[in-house]
This record gives C-alpha cells, sequence and structure tokens, in this order.
C-alpha cells in the first residue's frame, strides 16, 4: 500500500512523521492517522493537530486548570474529568488554557479536584468534579469568568 509517492514501508513513515515533528505523539493516534494518510497536506495537518494538543498541555496560556491525578484521584475518576475537560475545550475551541496534572494534594476525601487558575484572581479549588461538572467549569468559569460556589473548596 503506498501512502506517498515515495513512502511505503512503515520505517520510511516515521521517518516522515519525525521530520514533520510528531515526535512524543502517542502511538495510537499516528497509526489512527496513517490509515488515512494520501499526501504531505494530510501529513501536515496532523502535524499541526498533533501540535495543538500538545501546547494545551504545555502551559504558556493565561488561564490553566490543573486536575489532581494522584492514586485518589484517578480512583475517583479524575481520567475522565481530565478527558472531559479537554473534549470540552476542543468542541469550543479553547486554545488559551493550558491543562495540567499534578500529583496528591493531601485532600483524597475531596476527589477528583480540579484547581483553576486566572490572572487577578485567587486559585479556585473545585471539588467531587464529575465529567459533566467539569464540562460546566469550562462553560461557566473558564470562558464566562463566573465561580460555580457550591462546587468550590472553602477555606477559612
Amino acid at each position: 500500500m503506498v501512502l506517498f509517492e515515495n513512502i511505503v514501508l512503515w520505517q520510511d513513515i516515521s521517518v516522515a512523521l519525525t521530520n514533520y515533528m510528531l515526535i512524543g505523539v502517542h502511538a495510537e493516534l499516528i497509526v489512527t492517522e496513517v490509515n488515512w494518510l494520501k499526501s504531505i497536506e494530510d501529513l501536515e495537518r496532523v502535524r499541526k493537530e498533533a501540535l495543538e494538543r500538545l501546547r494545551i498541555r504545555e502551559g504558556g496560556a493565561e488561564k490553566r486548570i490543573v486536575v489532581g491525578m494522584g492514586t485518589c484521584g484517578i480512583a475517583a475518576g479524575a481520567r475522565d474529568v481530565v478527558q472531559a475537560v479537554l473534549d470540552e475545550m476542543a468542541l469550543r475551541k479553547i486554545s488559551n488554557v493550558t491543562v495540567t496534572q499534578t500529583g496528591c494534594v493531601g485532600l483524597c476525601e475531596y476527589e477528583p479536584l480540579v484547581d483553576v487558575y486566572a490572572p487577578g484572581t485567587p486559585k479556585v479549588t473545585y471539588v467531587h468534579v464529575t465529567p459533566e461538572k467539569a464540562r460546566q467549569i469550562v462553560s461557566k468559569h473558564i470562558i464566562n469568568g463566573r465561580i460555580i460556589g457550591e462546587w468550590t473548596l472553602v477555606r477559612r
């Protein structure tokens, strides 16, 4: 099967992907994408999409969402929460927010935890976050700047 004019072997494809800066993207994505790559333009589009996905996790954006991914957070559903945040951001084409993870913060009974950092405001910690709550955090807090008070950790 010929995907490109001069690329016929998997080794050639991996070299092409490396040359197009797709190192670090999960192999699953590459295999999925390779099934329908027909031109250099397709490869360039995949590269741009992959770099955008990586940029969201690298930082440098004005706002930041941090999800607790310690053992207790993962057991409470934090992986689904991260995916819901990323899905909602992609759906709404939000690119000025960084999504990262952190380890245990010692608040296991409140997991999954989501922290939202925005310039000029204190950190907001959301507790017992579900995927649905995560989507609402993106739409209400990240987009509209409204803190959902009933889901936050109140410090005294």
